[in-house]
């Protein structure tokens, strides 16, 4: 009998060994093993299933944020918009408000002005008025000391009140 060449008998209680513990192990083990491989199975697929599930809501979720961006953008450029519109509105209006307020000044001015003008001039033809009538006076006063010239000067006074009336 050498080592690698085993005896009959030993082959007998060998594969009668081999038969009991693959019985046993087909009776008790192997079903548990197969419920626990299978069950590890249905996990799996249920966590796929899960994580499919988590990947379509991410990318809903990622849509409904490109829109919300989109939305976003689209009410900063109104909004924008109306405020460059209320900007323009504010500056028409006080561009017109300073154009009154300035033609109200120039207004307020130029009557200011004839008013004083007419002020001057009454002011001036007051003075030239007492001027002429103290000239008036000196010539007269030395007129008046001869004869002839205050006839000569009633006769004009006469002919003035003549064509006058």
């Amino acid at each position: 009998m050498g080592l690698l060449t085993p005896s009959g008998g030993l082959l007998f209680w060998m594969t009668l060994a081999f038969a009991v513990v693959f019985f046993v192990l087909a009776k008790f083990a192997f079903p548990a093993i197969l419920g626990s491989v299978r069950k590890r199975e249905q996990y799996i697929d249920t966590q796929l299933d899960a994580a499919k599930a988590a990947e379509a809501r991410i990318a809903g979720i990622q849509a409904e944020g490109e829109r919300l961006i989109a939305q976003a953008e689209r009410q900063k450029v109104e909004i924008l918009k109306e405020a460059a519109a209320g900007r323009d509105q504010i500056l028409a209006e006080a561009k017109e408000k300073a154009g009154e307020e300035a033609a109200r000044i120039v207004a307020e001015a130029k009557q200011q002005a004839e008013q004083e003008k007419e002020a001057i001039l009454a002011s001036a033809r007051g003075e030239v008025a007492m001027i002429a009538v103290q000239m008036a006076t000196k010539v007269l006063r030395g007129q008046l000391d001869e004869k002839q010239a205050q006839q000569s000067l009633q006769e004009i006074f006469a002919d003035e009140a003549a064509q006058n009336s």
